[in-house]
């Protein structure tokens, strides 16, 4: 899992230009399915086929983009941008960025001098400097050019790993743990695994992708907060505590608790995170495709979201691939209908 969370969590790839990620995504999914292909969303799609006749059809996703910047314009030779999804503007003074031309540049992000050093700089206030003149940045930068965390992806103690990105393309690695588990076992259902995009600023690859599978049944695997000391206690979950299973009206009440059926049965460690209303993940566009789909929503719980530094427990990503490859067997036989 490690090697594959490295891999991709190091593609530059935000929303609507998941080209990389969804390229390197296919690659590790192709020995564990029998199909996979690419649609014109960017989502990446595998199925492996079940031997059952008129099995019914499972869906896991997880999305494959990450948050971002777009360029505006240019001044000075600096570049002004937009966010991409939910960027913190807390973040960005002093980072590194990548620049997504053609080849990548640099770029750090500068703010004006002076101001209120305990408020935060407005987005339309910061800008990027590439270490070009007005000219030069006008021709290699063009309008529209996107932008990420320039950032790698490293240990953090002994069990956890941090980086960019782990949003939610450790939540796919997790897919592909579990479609490795089920390798070998007789499947009662027909296994989808989608890698979805633009999930940070609409759901559309999600949306898309559930509607061309038509599934019976579909788990959202994303990731929820995790627990620090800021954090409020009802709100977030223990790193190293096991999958947060989501429990709330967004969830179909029999997958809610098949799921901790599941975990109690193979003495998989599981967290319960009440979800009252919109869930923030797919599974709320997953749920209200065609006739409607059966919904249970599994999180991974994951530190400072939405920054450079993600930060996750590798037993956590273990248990939530276990839970999904026990949740997978029997569910043909087992679903409520």
């Amino acid at each position: 899992m490690r090697q594959a969370l490295e891999r991709l969590c190091t593609c530059t790839a935000p929303s609507g230009f998941e080209g990389p990620a969804a390229a390197v995504a296919a690659e590790l999914l192709r020995p564990l399915v029998d199909e996979v292909s690419i649609d014109r969303m960017g989502n990446v799609l595998g199925v492996r086929r079940s031997k059952t006749p008129g099995a019914p059809k499972l869906l896991l996703d997880a999305h494959l983009d990450e948050i971002g910047l777009i360029v505006t314009g240019v001044e000075d030779g600096f570049l002004r941008f937009r966010s991409i999804g939910g960027v913190d503007p807390r973040m960005l003074p002093g980072r590194e960025l990548v620049v997504l031309t053609d080849p990548p540049l640099r770029g750090l992000v500068a703010c004006p001098a002076g101001g209120d050093e305990n408020k935060s700089v407005p987005l339309n206030e910061l800008y990027v400097d590439v270490g070009l003149s007005q000219e030069e940045a006008e021709r290699a930068v063009p309008v529209g050019t996107p932008m990420v965390y320039r950032a790698g992806c490293f240990p953090l103690g002994e069990d956890q790993m941090c980086g960019k990105s782990m949003d939610d393309r450790a939540c796919f690695v997790t897919l592909l743990r579990a479609a490795e588990l089920l390798r070998d076992k007789e499947l009662d259902v027909e296994l989808h695994i989608l890698g979805s995009t633009r999930e940070e600023v609409s759901g559309a690859g999600a949306v898309v992708g559930t509607w061309a599978v038509a599934p019976d049944f579909c788990v959202a695997v994303d990731v929820t907060h995790g627990k620090t000391p800021d954090g409020p206690a009802d709100k977030t979950f223990d790193l190293g505590g096991g999958p947060a299973i989501g429990v709330g009206p967004n969830m179909t009440r029999w997958m809610t608790e098949r799921m901790i059926d599941k975990a109690r049965e193979h003495s998989i460690p599981y967290q319960l995170e009440i979800m009252s209303g919109h869930t923030g993940t797919n599974g709320w566009e997953m749920q209200i495709s065609r006739e409607g789909v059966a919904t249970s929503v599994l999180s991974l719980p994951l530190k400072y979201m939405h920054t450079p530094v993600e930060t996750l427990s590798l037993a956590d990503m273990e248990g939530v691939a276990q839970l999904l490859a026990a949740f997978t067997e029997n569910l043909g036989k087992e679903a409520v209908r």
